[in-house]
C-alpha cells in the first residue's frame, strides 16, 4: 500500500490532537481542585485519549507494506521503545489518576503522602518521554520504505551457504 499523503495528514492530525489533550488534561488537574466529579472526567477521557493514541499508532503500523507482508520483527525492532514507553505511561497515568482521586474523594483538603509525590513527579517526568516517543514514532513511520516492495536483505541476517551468520 502507498502512503497517501492526505490519509496520513489526517492520522498524524488526529495524534497530534490526541498528546495536546494528553498535556493539557496533565496541566489542568493540577488546578481543578473544586469538583471530583470533574476530575473524574477528566481522568477518564485521559485515559480514552492515551488508548485512541496508541490504537492510531498501531493502525499506521498495520496499514505498512512490512506489516502486511508478515515483517513484523522490523517494525517491532524499531518501535520497540515506543511501544513500550506507551504501555508504561498509561500504567503509570492512570495509577496516579485512580491514586488521586482516592486521596481526594473523602476529603478536598490535600495531603499527599511522599510515595505519591514521588510516583506523580515519576509520570510527569514520564510524560515527556512518552510524548517524545509518540511523535518520534508517528513522523518515522511515514519513511516511504515501509510502505514500498523494497529489497529488505539488508533489514534480514545474512546466512552463508554453510548456515554460519556472517555479521555485515
Amino acid at each position: 500500500m502507498k502512503l497517501d499523503t492526505a490519509r496520513y495528514t489526517v492520522i498524524l492530525s488526529v495524534q497530534a490532537l490526541l498528546i495536546c489533550v494528553d498535556w493539557v488534561i496533565n496541566i489542568v488537574s493540577v488546578f481543578v481542585r473544586e469538583s471530583n466529579a470533574k476530575m473524574l472526567v477528566m481522568f477518564i477521557a485521559q485515559d480514552a485519549c492515551l488508548i485512541l493514541a496508541l490504537s492510531a499508532l498501531l493502525l499506521t503500523f498495520f496499514s505498512t507494506y512490512v506489516f502486511q507482508n508478515g515483517l513484523v520483527y522490523l517494525l517491532y525492532d524499531r518501535f520497540r521503545m515506543t511501544l513500550l514507553v506507551c504501555m508504561t505511561y498509561f500504567v503509570l497515568t492512570t495509577v496516579v489518576n485512580i491514586w488521586l482521586l482516592i486521596i481526594r474523594w473523602s476529603t478536598t483538603r490535600h495531603t499527599w503522602h511522599i510515595s505519591f509525590f514521588v510516583f506523580f513527579i515519576v509520570q510527569r517526568f514520564m510524560s515527556a518521554i512518552y510524548y517524545y516517543y509518540y511523535k518520534r514514532a508517528a513522523l518515522r513511520i511515514s519513511d516511504p520504505r515501509f510502505y514500498e516492495d523494497i529489497d529488505l536483505k539488508s533489514e534480514k541476517p545474512n546466512y552463508h551457504t554453510t548456515g554460519q551468520f556472517i555479521q555485515q
